[in-house]
C-alpha cells in the first residue's frame, strides 16, 4: 500500500503510539537487504548534480531521483510536514552530511564506505607517492587546495562534510603521478556550494515533485501472440542482433569517416606475420586502424598518425580521440626510436597480384614508386609514325638528346633570361632538385643541393682531421678507413691525409702573420715558423755535456699568436657585451699561465728510435684573460677562461723525451723557450683580429709547477731539505712550532741574488753558514715561476699525510710511539683491505688524485673509525677531516669568492683550529715536525687568494689532463720514428 511505502521512505512516526513504531520503522538491516548496488556516477551526471545546486531549492541537487529507497532511507531525510526539535534537526542534518562527498557532493556508495577525511596527514600510499614525485606537502587540506582548489581549512561542521569519496581520491592521485604538469580533465570549476542548515535545506529536504504519483498508463490492446516456427524464431534472433548497436563500432565507424585515409594507410591485414592483437594494436592508429603513418604522440601518451590526428582536431575539437584528454596540434611529438625502429622493421605483403614479394615498412614507398615507374613506362607508347621505334632518352646520345630536347631548352632559356638573369644552370638543378624532392629521394637531393652550394658531399678536412684526433687514429689507420669508406660507398666522404696536413698547418702555429714592436732580441722576424727541433741553435763540443734527448716544439711567440687566433671570436663577443668600440686596438693586457710536469714512464714496447730514457716532459701555457685599458684608468675585462684547466685549453708549447731531474738536458732544451718569454715582456705583439690591426702584452705567470719542479728550476734544495717551504724561509722546526703565522717571501730576483752569494761566498762563510744565508739556494734558477702552491699536488700530499695518519690511528702510535716496521704492515694491510671492502678503493703504490679525492670524504672517514678502538681517537679524527673539508674547497675551487664565500671568510678560523688539533691530539706525529704540504695548506692559503684570487685556476691540472692525452697519441705509434711521433703529439 501506499501508507505503509510512505511510512517506509520517511520513517514517518505513528500519531496512534509507540506501538507503532515496530511496525512502521524499517530498521538498517532490512534497508541493506532491500537496497540494490549503486552504480558510480559518471562525470556527467556528477557536473549535472554539482550544476544544479546552485538553482534547485531542495534536496533534488544532491539525492538522485533514481536511488532506492535504501539509500534515500539511510540519508534520513526527514519530511517537510513534521515538526522536530532543533536539536534532532541538527543531528540528522550532520548525519546527513557524513553521507556526502566534500568536494563533489556525491553520496557514498553502500556497502563500500571508503572515504577519507579532508583534513589531517595523508595515508602513508600519498605521502610515498608525494615523496617519489619530489613533492614537499603531507597534509589532505593542502593536496585538496593544490588539487580542486577548495580551501577546507575553515570548514565548520554543521556546514561541511568532514570526508571525500574515494573517486576523488583517485583524482588526487592521478594528479599527482601526472608528468606533464597540465591540468587533469575534472571539471574544477563546478564547486557545491555548501550552507548552514535552514527550513530549506538542500540536504535534509527531498523534492516534492518526487512524492507524486506517476500517472498511470493506458494499457495497450492485447494482440493474439503468432505462432513462432523454428525458421520464424532464427530470423527474430537475426533481426534483432543486427538491430543492436554497439557504440564503439558507432565511434570507430565515426572516426575511420573523419579520417577517410583507406586509399592512403596500408591495413592491419597486409602484414605478413599474424602478430600477436596487443602488437598490432600497438602499431596501428588510435583513429583509423591503419598501420601508423608518420606516427605522432600526444600528451596521453596514444599514437596516431599525423594526418588522422590533425583532422580529427578539426572535426571535434583539440582533444584525444582515445581518451578524450586535452591536446593540441603543438603538443603532438614523435615517439622514441626505438618504437620507430620496431616499428620500420614490419614486414607487409605487396598488394598488386602479380607482385609476391615481402617488404619492409619503411621500404614500402619505394617499392611502390618502382611499381609506377614501370607502370608509367609500360602505359607510354609514342605515336609512331613508321621508322624506326622510339627510344629511351637516356639511350640516346648526346646529339640526339639535344635534339629532342630542344624546344624544352629554349623554354627553359626563355625563362632564365626573364627571370633569372640568364643563370640556365641554377634553373635547371632546380627543377631536378625539385623533381628529386617529389619523389622522395631525398638523400639525393641533399647532396644536389650541397654540389649546389659549393660543399660537396664530402667532409671538410678540418673535420676529417678532428675525427681523426678525438678517435685516436694514426695515419695508417686513418687511411684503412678512407680507402674502404671510398670503396664501399663510392664517394669521397674522408679526405685524403694530404688535405688533413694542409688543415693542419692553418691550425698550427706558423700559418698567421704577425709583428712585434719593438723586434724582439734574439729571435727571428719570420711568421711561418711551425714544429722546430727543441735542441736547434745548441752548438756541441767535445767536452761540452752529451745531450742524448728528443724534443719538438713550436717557437713562442707563433704559438701565443695561434692561441689568441683560436679565441678570436671569444674576444670580438666580449668587446662587444662590454660596449668597447670594435675598431679599438688597444694594447690588450693579455695574462699566461705556464706550466711544466714530468711524465714517468713513457716507453713504448716496440718502435724504433735511439736508446734514450723514456721519461718526457712537457711544458704549455693557457690565456687565462685579456683585459683593456680605458681612459679612466679602469681595466675592462673582455676574455676570461673560464675552464683553465681542462686539455683544450692547456696549449702544448714542447715535448722532450727527457727526464725532468736531468738539470743540464732541461736547461738546454727550456733555455731558448725562457730567452723568447723574456724578450716578449719587453715588446708589443700586432696582430690582426677581426680586420683590425691590434696590440697585445704579455704577462707570464709560472704557476702550473709541482714542488718537485718548482725546486728544480728555482736552484732550491730538494723537497727534504731542511727549509722546508718554496714560498717562505721558513725551516721545518719553525714551521711546525708556528703553524699558520707565515708570508711569501722568496722571489726570482731574490733566489738569484742567494745564488751569487753561494757562489762567490763574500763573507767567506763556513758551510753550514752561507747555507743558511741562502735559505736553500745551491744552483742557478733559470726559470722564473711565480709563488703559489698547486692545488692537485698539494691535494696529493695531504691524502698521502691523511692516510699515514688513518694507518698510526689504526694502530694506536699514540700510546707507543715507535713500532716496528712489522706492525707497521700490518696496519697499512688492515686499513687498504677494510678500505677496498667498504669503499671499493684499491691500494695505490703511489698516491693520485682519484684516490686522494675518494679518501678524504665523510664515508671513507667513517670505515676508518670502525678500524679505531677509542671513541676519543675517532672524536679527534673525525673533526680533523672535517675541518680539512671545510678548508679544501678554498684553494680547489676556480674562483672561490663566487663558489665558496662564506669558507674562504672561514678559513683562517678553520686552519687555527686545525693547526691546535694537529699540535695537541696528534703531537705524537707533528713534534717538530711537518710536511710541505700541510704547511703550506696553513699558512700562505688566504695570502695567494688574496694576491691572485684562485689558486685552483692556477694548478696544473689541465697539464697533467694533457700528459695523459700524451701516453694515449704515443700508443698510437702514428709514423714509426720517435722523431716524428713527438711531431704527431705535440
Amino acid at each position: 500500500k501506499f501508507s505503509e511505502w510512505k511510512f517506509k521512505l520517511f520513517r514517518v512516526k505513528s500519531s496512534e503510539g509507540s506501538s507503532s513504531d515496530t511496525d512502521t520503522v524499517v530498521t538498517d538491516e532490512q534497508t541493506k537487504r532491500e537496497m540494490p548496488p549503486l552504480k558510480a556516477a559518471s562525470l556527467e551526471q556528477r557536473q549535472k548534480d554539482m550544476s544544479s545546486l546552485e538553482t534547485v531549492p531542495l534536496a533534488s541537487s544532491f539525492v538522485n531521483p533514481n536511488l532506492s529507497e535504501g539509500i534515500k532511507q539511510d540519508l534520513k531525510i526527514p519530511d517537510n510536514n513534521q515538526e522536530e526539535p532543533e536539536a534532532m534537526e541538527m543531528e540528522n542534518h550532520i548525519s546527513n552530511l557524513e553521507k556526502l562527498c566534500r568536494i563533489c557532493g556525491a553520496c557514498y556508495k553502500h556497502g563500500s564506505n571508503i572515504k577519507y577525511p579532508v583534513q589531517g596527514p595523508a595515508d602513508a600510499d600519498v605521502q610515498d607517492l608525494l615523496k617519489k614525485m619530489g613533492k614537499k606537502i603531507t597534509l589532505w587540506q593542502a593536496i585538496i587546495y593544490k588539487v580542486f582548489h577548495i580551501d577546507v581549512t575553515t570548514d565548520l561542521e554543521t556546514i561541511h562534510p568532514r570526508h571525500f569519496c574515494h573517486n576523488c581520491r583517485v583524482i588526487i592521485n592521478k594528479k599527482i603521478i601526472s608528468v606533464t604538469g597540465k591540468e587533469l580533465y575534472f571539471p574544477k570549476t563546478v564547486k557545491v556550494d555548501w550552507q548552514p542548515h535552514s527550513k530549506v535545506c538542500k540536504v535534509c529536504q527531498p523534492h516534492r515533485s518526487y512524492l507524486k504519483r506517476k500517472n498511470r498508463q493506458c494499457h495497450l490492446q492485447i494482440v493474439k501472440k503468432l505462432k513462432v516456427t523454428n525458421e520464424n524464431a532464427k530470423n527474430i534472433r537475426n533481426k534483432n542482433a543486427n538491430s543492436k548497436s554497439n557504440p564503439k563500432d558507432e565511434v570507430n565507424m565515426i572516426m575511420k569517416n573523419i579520417t577517410n585515409c583507406k586509399h592512403l594507410h596500408l591495413s592491419t591485414k597486409q602484414l605478413a606475420v599474424e602478430y600477436p592483437a596487443d602488437f598490432v594494436k600497438s602499431i596501428s592508429c588510435q583513429a583509423c586502424e591503419h598501420l601508423l603513418a608518420d606516427p605522432v604522440q600526444t600528451t596521453c601518451k596514444h599514437l596516431f598518425c599525423r594526418t588522422c590526428i590533425l583532422r580529427c582536431f578539426k572535426a571535434i575539437g583539440h582533444y584525444c580521440p582515445s581518451c578524450k584528454y586535452p591536446s593540441f596540434p603543438t603538443d603532438l611529438i614523435t615517439p622514441v626510436k626505438p618504437f620507430l625502429t620496431i616499428l620500420n622493421s614490419i614486414i607487409v605483403d605487396c598488394p598488386l597480384k602479380d607482385c609476391e614479394e615481402q617488404v619492409r615498412l619503411d621500404e614500402y614507398s619505394h617499392h611502390t614508386l618502382i611499381h609506377e615507374e614501370s607502370k608509367g613506362k609500360d602505359a607510354y607508347s609514342q605515336i609512331n609514325k613508321g621508322g624506326r621505334p622510339r627510344q629511351h632518352l637516356l639511350s640516346l646520345t648526346r646529339r640526339a638528346q639535344k635534339h629532342r630536347l630542344r624546344q624544352l631548352k629554349l623554354q627553359v632559356k626563355a625563362f632564365a633570361d626573364k627571370e633569372e638573369g640568364g643563370d640556365v644552370k641554377s634553373v635547371c638543378l632546380t627543377l631536378f632538385l625539385l623533381a628529386l624532392r617529389a619523389r622522395n629521394e631525398h638523400r639525393q637531393a641533399d647532396e644536389l643541393e650541397a654540389l649546389m652550394q659549393g660543399r660537396g658531399s664530402g667532409l671538410h678536412p678540418a673535420v676529417c682531421l678532428a675525427i681523426r684526433v678525438n678517435t685516436f687514429l694514426s695515419c695508417s689507420q686513418y687511411h684503412k678507413m678512407y680507402r674502404t669508406v671510398k670503396a664501399a660507398t663510392g664517394r669521397q666522404i674522408f679526405q685524403p691525409l694530404h688535405a688533413l696536413r694542409s688543415a693542419e698547418k692553418a691550425l698550427l702555429p706558423g700559418y698567421h702573420p704577425f709583428e712585434w714592436q719593438p723586434p724582439l732580441v734574439g729571435v727571428s722576424s719570420s711568421t711561418d715558423v711551425g714544429i722546430i727541433n727543441g735542441l736547434s741553435g745548441l752548438t756541441s763540443s767535445v767536452d761540452e755535456y752529451p745531450v742524448e734527448a728528443l724534443a719538438k716544439r713550436f717557437r713562442y711567440d707563433a704559438a701565443l699568436v695561434s692561441a689568441l687566433k683560436d679565441i678570436e671570436e671569444n674576444i670580438l663577443e666580449g668587446m662587444k657585451q662590454n660596449g668597447l668600440d670594435e675598431y679599438l686596438s688597444g694594447p690588450f693586457t693579455v695574462v699566461i699561465k705556464e706550466s711544466c710536469d714530468g711524465m714517468g714512464d713513457v716507453s713504448e714496447k716496440h718502435g724504433s728510435g735511439p736508446p734514450v730514457p723514456e721519461k718526457a716532459v712537457r711544458f704549455s701555457f693557457t690565456i687565462m684573460s685579456i683585459s683593456v685599458a680605458m681612459s679612466d684608468s679602469e681595466n675592462v675585462q673582455i676574455f676570461e677562461e673560464f675552464k683553465p684547466n681542462s686539455e683544450l685549453s692547456c696549449k702544448p708549447l714542447c715535448l722532450m723525451i727527457a727526464d725532468e731531474s736531468d738539470h743540464e738536458t732541461l736547461t738546454v732544451i727550456l733555455g731558448p723557450v725562457i730567452a723568447e718569454r723574456e724578450a716578449m715582456k719587453t715588446s708589443e705583439l700586432m696582430l690582426e683580429l677581426g680586420g683590425i690591426l691590434r696590440t697585445f702584452k704579455f704577462f707570464f705567470r709560472g704557476t702550473g709547477y709541482d714542488e718537485k719542479l718548482v725546486r728544480e728550476v728555482e736552484g732550491l734544495e730538494a723537497s727534504g731539505s731542511h727549509y722546508i717551504c718554496t714560498l717562505c724561509d721558513a725551516t721545518r722546526q719553525e714551521a711546525s712550532r708556528n703553524l699558520v703565522l707565515h708570508s711569501i717571501t722568496r722571489s726570482h730576483a731574490e733566489n738569484l741574488e742567494r745564488y751569487e752569494v753561494w757562489r762567490s761566498n763574500p763573507y767567506n762563510e763556513s758551510v753550514d753558514e752561507l747555507r743558511d744565508r741562502v735559505k736553500g739556494v745551491s744552483a742557478k734558477p733559470f726559470i722564473e715561476t711565480r709563488p703559489c702552491i698547486d692545488a692537485l699536488q698539494c691535494d696529493i700530499g695531504n691524502a698521502t699525510e691523511f692516510y699515514k695518519i688513518f694507518q698510526d690511528e689504526v694502530g694506536e702510535v699514540y700510546k707507543r710511539p715507535n713500532p716496528s716496521k712489522e706492525d707497521r704492515k700490518r696496519w697499512h694491510m688492515t686499513l687498504d683491505k677494510h678500505l677496498r671492502k667498504k669503499l671499493s678503493l684499491k691500494p695505490v703504490m703511489r698516491m693520485n688524485g682519484n684516490f686522494a679525492r675518494k679518501l678524504i670524504t665523510k664515508e671513507a672517514v667513517d670505515a676508518v673509525c670502525e678500524l679505531i678502538p677509542s671513541e676519543e681517537r675517532r672524536a679527534a679524527i673525525r673533526d680533523l677531516v672535517h675541518l680539512y673539508m671545510l678548508m679544501k674547497p678554498v684553494w680547489r675551487s676556480t674562483y672561490p669568492a663566487k663558489e665558496c664565500p662564506e669558507l674562504l671568510c672561514q678559513y683562517s678560523f678553520n686552519s687555527q683550529r686545525f693547526a691546535e688539533l694537529l699540535s695537541t691530539k696528534f703531537q705524537y706525529r707533528y713534534e717538530a715536525k711537518i710536511t710541505n704540504y700541510l704547511h703550506k695548506t696553513l699558512a700562505h692559503v688566504p695570502e695567494i687568494i688574496e694576491r691572485d684570487g684562485s689558486i685552483g685556476a692556477w694548478a696544473s691540472e689541465g697539464n697533467e689532463s694533457g700528459n695523459k692525452l700524451f701516453r694515449r697519441f704515443r700508443k698510437m705509434n702514428a709514423r714509426q720514428s720517435k722523431c716524428y711521433e713527438l711531431e704527431d703529439v705535440l
